[in-house]
C-alpha cells in the first residue's frame, strides 16, 4: 500500500505543477506513464471515480510526449488536470 501512496505522491505533484505552471517535459510525461501503467497493471486503485481517470491521465501524457508545443497541450489540459489532482488528492488521504 505505500508504494501506492508514493505513486500517487509523485503522480500528484508532477500534475499539479503541469497544472499551476503550465508548462512541463516530455521525461515528465514518460514518468507519468509508468506510473499509470503499474498501477492499472496491479490493479491497486480502489477508489472507483480515480480508476476511471487513469485511462485519461495515460492519454493525456502519451500525448504529451508527441505534441509539438508541450506547454500548449497542457494549457489545453488544465481543467482536466485540476480534476485529476483533486480525485488523487481525495484518493491519497482516504
Amino acid at each position: 500500500m505505500k508504494n501506492v501512496q508514493n505513486q500517487l505522491s509523485v503522480l500528484y505533484d508532477i500534475l499539479s505543477e503541469h497544472s499551476e505552471e503550465c508548462c512541463g517535459s516530455v521525461a515528465e510525461c514518460q514518468q507519468v506513464q509508468r506510473i499509470v501503467k503499474s498501477m492499472i497493471a496491479s490493479n491497486s486503485i480502489q477508489d472507483p471515480e480515480l480508476k476511471q481517470l487513469l485511462p485519461e491521465i495515460y492519454d493525456y501524457s502519451r500525448q504529451g510526449e508527441l505534441v509539438q508545443n508541450l506547454d500548449d497541450h497542457i494549457n489545453t489540459n488544465r481543467e482536466n488536470l485540476q480534476n485529476w489532482v483533486n480525485s488523487i488528492q481525495v484518493t491519497n488521504l482516504q
